[in-house]
């Protein structure tokens, strides 16, 4: 309860006046039946006058007042603190995400991580709500229905002592067997989302490869699975209704039957009689209350033992323990000593072994090898996407977990193997790399990256709308305006991985000298599969298996490395056959 707490103190006002307008409520609904109990009593007794009626009216329409009044406060104070509560949940969740690292993001999937910020959050908001106008509302209406309903008639009050056990016995029932069964309902949300997220991100693949039969095939199964969890977990609350039904029309015959010889033996008022079925009526409909509170906490528990697992997850990378958390960037010098890595930690293999390399500031860096040999990897972890299992690496002679990962990341611009855009205009996509940026640096920065030309023959210019992913402009249009975005950031290490593999050789020439004009104060790394974009490079790093196999210039490596002779001379004859 103590961690949800941050949650409720804020709207504290809210979470106390519910209660209080439930109380009111209850109040009315439980005076009503005593004063009609009245009204009926004086008519059959011949002795009801105008003052007795106008002062019992009075009487039931200030109950109806105050029904009104605290079922309207109750709904709405209710509704201002369940909103509140769960927008500043899903924001916290929000919040703990983005400092995720790669590693804690693979723990969850998309999908799951979706249900959990939407769905989730949603059942807890839910019960809130219902808590606050429940948790107090149903008990207090037992205790002065069951109070009220004694006072009348302790002897017929007996029949309680026989359902109020069996209602009890009924809810725990619920209880036990619900939580399970919520718990796996949720997890199908999380499998159906997943789903969901990955056909619809990935709908191009599916239609070139005509898998669409197949995709909706995928989509029924997760859609039946859900489908039946949610049966098994409703059947609980189909069990509940009847039970409490019957439950509820037994102790009301009771009542009829055992209250009828009771006003024939010992003259009991018909009126008394009326209202004390009223108050049973009003036990037993707060002990379903109760029943359907514990019904919808069974759900809120899985739920918020859901939302627990990603507020409690420990990113892998933060920079609490930083000695230089003000330092910045400044020259761009990168250093690795003895770094290994591995995905999977209890792993054998490692993805990379024993990596010793040191780049100059300001040098422009070619990283090249096969598919799946970790280039991405090293370079991920400059940036601190990733942490080493072993060695540690240097930045401008400083160790990168001794930045802050604001000032780290700062200092370096990424265009990563996936390019992405976001929904937005061209030029707030731009302002990622430099929101104070001007008109003039985004103009500059994009005509760097060659974009500008294609840009401007928009109608819209830098005001067109870039579709989610960037799916209304090509893969070269992509990767121009990546690079460009990451030029107005203006960064001491600049990193390329294979970010111009979707551009003409003429194009990518041409980015290759603005980098070099205009980013002669910044360290270059650019990860490629072509040997004409690294060689021209100061420096060509071979990998090969997750190893440094060859360092050196072009022709140094191409006179004494075997495993850059290999690409260079696959890729020349290539060449000649395409010629």
């Amino acid at each position: 309860m103590k961690s949800w707490f941050k949650y409720i103190r804020p709207y504290l006002p809210f979470f106390i006046l519910t209660p209080i307008c439930m109380l009111v409520e209850v109040g009315g609904e439980a005076v009503m039946p005593k004063l009609l109990s009245v009204l009926i009593n004086e008519q059959n007794a011949g002795t009801l006058t105008n003052g007795i009626s106008v002062a019992v009216m009075a009487g039931v329409i200030g109950c109806a007042l105050m029904m009104m009044a605290g079922g309207v406060g109750g709904a709405y104070f209710g509704a201002k603190a369940s909103v509140n509560f769960a927008a500043d949940l899903r924001q916290d969740v929000f919040e703990k995400v983005q400092s995720y690292s790669f590693a804690n993001i693979d723990r969850f999937s998309t999908g799951s991580l979706v249900t959990r910020l939407t769905n989730d959050v949603t059942q807890m908001q839910n019960f809130v709500n219902m808590m606050l106008r429940l948790a107090f509302r149903a008990p207090g209406m037992l205790i002065a229905a069951l109070f009220m309903a004694i006072s009348l008639q302790p002897t017929l009050s007996v029949v309680f002592a026989a359902a109020i056990p069996i209602l009890l016995l009924s809810v725990t029932f619920i209880v036990k067997t619900g939580f399970k069964r919520f718990q796996t309902v949720q997890k199908k949300i999380d499998g159906l989302n997943s789903t969901v997220q990955e056909n619809v991100t990935n709908v191009r693949v599916v239609k070139s490869f005509v898998r669409e039969d197949f995709e909706i095939n995928k989509f029924a199964r997760a859609n039946r699975d859900l489908k039946d969890s949610g049966m098994s977990a409703s059947k609980v609350m189909i069990f509940m209704g009847p039970v409490m039904t019957l439950i509820m029309n037994v102790t009301t015959l009771c009542i009829i039957y055992f209250g009828g010889s009771i006003v024939l033996d010992i003259g009991m008022e018909v009126g008394d009689l009326t209202a004390f079925i009223t108050y049973a009526s009003q036990i037993l409909s707060s002990l379903m209350m109760v029943s359907m509170l514990f019904m919808m906490s069974s759900r809120a528990l899985a739920s918020a033992k859901r939302i627990k697992e990603v507020l409690t997850e420990q990113p892998d990378i933060a920079d609490d323990n930083a000695q230089y958390p003000d330092k910045t960037v400044e020259n761009g010098e990168i250093e690795f000593k003895n770094v290994t890595f591995r995905y999977y930690k209890n792993s054998d293999e490692s993805v990379l072994d024993d990596i010793n390399l040191k780049i100059p500031a300001k040098s422009v860096v070619g990283i090249i090898g096969s598919t799946g040999c970790g280039k991405t990897t090293l370079v991920s972890m400059i940036s601190r996407l990733y942490d080493p299992d072993e060695g540690e690496i240097l930045i401008d002679g400083v160790n990168v977990k001794d930045y802050s990962l604001y000032n780290l990341r700062e200092g370096i611009g990424m265009v990563l193997q996936n390019n992405t855009l976001f929904s937005g205009t061209i030029e707030e996509n731009l302002r990622w790399g430099d929101e104070q940026a001007s008109e003039e640096e985004i103009i500059a920065a994009a005509q760097s990256a060659q974009a500008d030309k294609f840009v401007s023959s928009f109608k819209d210019g830098y005001d067109t709308k870039i579709d989610q992913g960037g799916t209304n402009v090509s893969g070269g249009q992509k990767q121009r305006l990546c690079i460009a975005r990451a030029l107005l950031k203006k960064p001491k290490v600049l990193i390329l991985d294979d970010s111009t593999s979707a551009v003409d050789t003429a194009t990518e020439a041409q980015i290759r000298l603005a980098f070099k004009n205009e980013l002669a104060d910044s360290t270059k790394i650019v990860i490629a599969q072509r040997i004409s974009s690294v060689k021209d490079a100061d420096m060509i790093i071979v990998m090969n298996e997750g190893r440094i196999s060859g360092i050196g210039t072009h022709d140094e490596l191409l006179a004494s490395n075997e495993a850059y002779q290999e690409i260079y001379y696959s890729q020349n004859d290539a060449e000649k056959k395409g010629a």
